[in-house]
């Protein structure tokens, strides 16, 4: 007994005291403070959100991104302060690299990118890290091997993830890589799906065609309002009913409507498809394709942009740049361009999003090229290029048709400012440079005569610019109590309602003060049902929520839940049907009304 206990002791001589290594040079401690300081740092900054007492891009991207530099960071600990030898500082980043090479080889493409970024790098040095400081007393080089078995199985982990994209705030969808995604599901029940011929005759379709109720991104106006109908906002006495529910091919479309034709974009594999749906039933009514796919790590495949009803004719922007013109009726491809081809410009990182504009004989869109190449026009009846004039280089705006001071302009969001065009000629009348590092994504909106709000997030706020006869612009108040990303905001009696980052606040047009901020909606999106005194919201996380139009409080009047999953695309209601749908689902309510019509929307717009 005695003997065991003098090896035991000698053993633990050994293993806390300077020894040497194989190659005669002398062994100690780490120094692991450090290490430890940057862990509780990587876990902290990946929580920083939940301590922070506001909603802010930038801190949702530090939560994202910086693990990836503390990961560095920890690299750096290893080769210059951790007192490891130099046999082992080398060892560990060689093996630690050949890991995640090795590791890199094996993943689901998908998490090729952000998702190494984000996941695979911090999670592995992290774990090198910790294995490191737990053995540090260890005078062997096993201390750095059993790190390194830390680390492998820390980093092999993302071998058995999938990346889905991320959520508004930055935060990864991710999904067990042979667990199938929505997209695969949808395609292998694709030959099943009901599909069916248009009731209406060809003839009244087409006078509903020529005058829709609903023409694209966010209404006939681009404002994202709803009128002549009042809706019954208690929906515990007077449920809204689910009439159909149909899968989807993934996108962030939004809807077009006329008649009983209901239209939307959806990647199909590799083709990009305008799609038609029966409104009373769901079912698929015709299908135009064109060979395409566009996919980026954070926004997930398939088309941004919503197509438009215009003239008869129906006009669709995919995300890898084929503007189309189609016959709504049929389906039939009229002609097509490619944006890439004639701007001389790569897709932007998220896609082509700008929605047609047809103003005239004219189709307009962002094409994101440098010199005249920024907004381009084609003729509707040919697809020839009409015009093309300079812009900024960063939008995901669609173009716009503003009157100021009684003369019509087409308006762009770009990161330049704002620009206007004449409609007529396209020249360009007028830039408000307002300067944006990184992009716009949203609409203008003109307040009477000579006012506009130009929104813009990514920290930089919402701005009331007044303009003069002559397009000069002055700045009447910049407020940072609103910085949407990419969901826009509605206006009502003198306020507007929208979201500051992920909750939603209601400001005050004149000043431009906060009035309340409150409501975790996410990136969702928002519609303004006028005569009711009501906004509609669709939560990020497919939570439907109506609102009061109330100035002075955050009042929720009822709440629906719709989908499960991811929901950016925007709602769109005409007559007594909301219609909803997300990057897997499309859905169709009707809403209960307090049976008083104002107007019926159907009939004014045919008319």
């Amino acid at each position: 007994m005695r003997a065991l206990n003098e090896f035991e002791n000698e053993k633990v001589k050994n293993e806390t005291e300077p020894t040497k290594n194989i190659s005669g040079k002398t062994l100690r401690s780490l120094r692991v403070w450090p290490a430890i300081l940057l862990i509780i740092g990587m876990i902290v900054v990946k929580y920083l959100p939940v301590l922070w007492k506001d909603d802010v891009a930038e801190v949702y991207m530090a939560a994202a991104f910086a693990p990836l530099l503390i990961g560095l960071l920890i690299v750096l600990w290893w080769l210059l302060a951790s007192r490891a030898s130099i046999a082992e500082r080398f060892l560990g980043v060689f093996c630690l690299a050949a890991i995640t090479a090795v590791t890199m080889a094996a993943v689901h493409p998908s998490m090729i990118g952000p998702g190494t970024m984000t996941i695979t790098v911090p999670m592995g040095t992290a774990a090198f890290a910790l294995g490191a400081s737990l053995f540090s007393r260890m005078l062997s080089v096993r201390r750095t091997v059993i790190a390194l078995l830390v680390a492998a199985v820390s980093i092999g982990f993302s071998t058995l993830l999938r990346y889905d994209g991320v959520w508004g705030d930055f935060n990864p969808s991710l999904n067990w890589r042979w667990v199938p995604s929505a997209e695969d599901i949808f395609l292998a029940e694709s030959g099943s799906r009901n599909k069916t011929k248009l009731a209406t005759p060809e003839s009244e379709a087409r006078v509903a065609l020529a005058n829709p109720q609903w023409s694209g991104f966010r209404g006939n106006d681009r404002r994202g309002v709803v009128s002549g109908t009042q809706f019954e906002t208690d929906w515990s006495a007077y449920p809204p009913t689910e009439l159909w529910r149909v899968s989807v091919g993934p996108g962030w479309s939004s809807f077009a409507l006329a008649g009983n034709q209901l239209f939307t974009q959806e990647q199909r594999g590799e083709k990009e498809c305008v799609v038609c749906y029966d409104t009373n039933s769901g079912a698929e009514i015709w299908s135009s394709e064109i060979e395409s796919r566009f996919s980026d790590p954070l926004g997930g495949p398939g088309p941004r942009a919503t197509p438009t009803l215009a003239g008869g004719s129906l006009y669709a922007m995919g995300a890898e740049g084929f503007l189309v013109k189609l016959d709504p009726w049929s389906g039939e491809s009229l002609w097509h361009v490619d944006l890439r081809e004639v701007a001389d410009v790569k897709p932007p990182d998220w896609g082509f999003c700008a929605s047609p504009l047809v103003v005239g004989d004219s189709v307009i869109t962002y094409a994101a090229g440098e010199g005249n190449n920024g907004i381009v026009a084609f003729d509707i009846n040919n697809g020839d290029l009409v015009w093309s004039i300079p812009a900024g280089r960063q939008s995901y705006s669609s173009p716009h048709l503003c009157n100021i001071h009684g003369n019509d302009y087409i308006v762009l969001l770009t990161d330049k400012g704002v620009h206007f065009v004449d409609p007529e000629n396209g020249k360009l009348e007028s830039d408000y440079l307002w300067e944006q590092f990184g992009y716009r994504s949203l609409q203008p909106y003109v307040i009477g005569e000579d006012s506009m709000l130009v929104a813009t997030g990514a920290g930089a706020g919402t701005r009331r610019v007044q303009f003069d006869s002559e397009l000069n612009g002055k700045e009447v108040w910049t407020s940072k109590a609103l910085k949407p990303d990419f969901n826009d905001f509605v206006v009502h009696h003198g306020h507007l309602y929208g979201f500051d980052d992920t909750i939603f606040v209601c400001i005050d047009i004149e000043s431009g003060e906060r009035k309340w901020k409150r409501g975790r909606y996410g990136k969702g999106q928002v519609l303004l049902l006028e005569d009711s005194n009501a906004i509609l919201v669709i939560s990020e996380k497919g939570e439907l929520v109506l609102l009061e139009t109330n100035s002075e409080e955050h009042v929720v009047l009822s709440r629906l839940k719709v989908f499960e999953s991811k929901t950016w695309n925007h709602p769109i209601v005409v007559g007594d049907r909301l219609y909803l749908r997300n990057d897997r689902e499309a859905v169709c309510y009707e809403l209960p009304t307090d049976g008083v019509t104002l107007v019926s929307q159907e009939k004014s717009e045919i008319e």
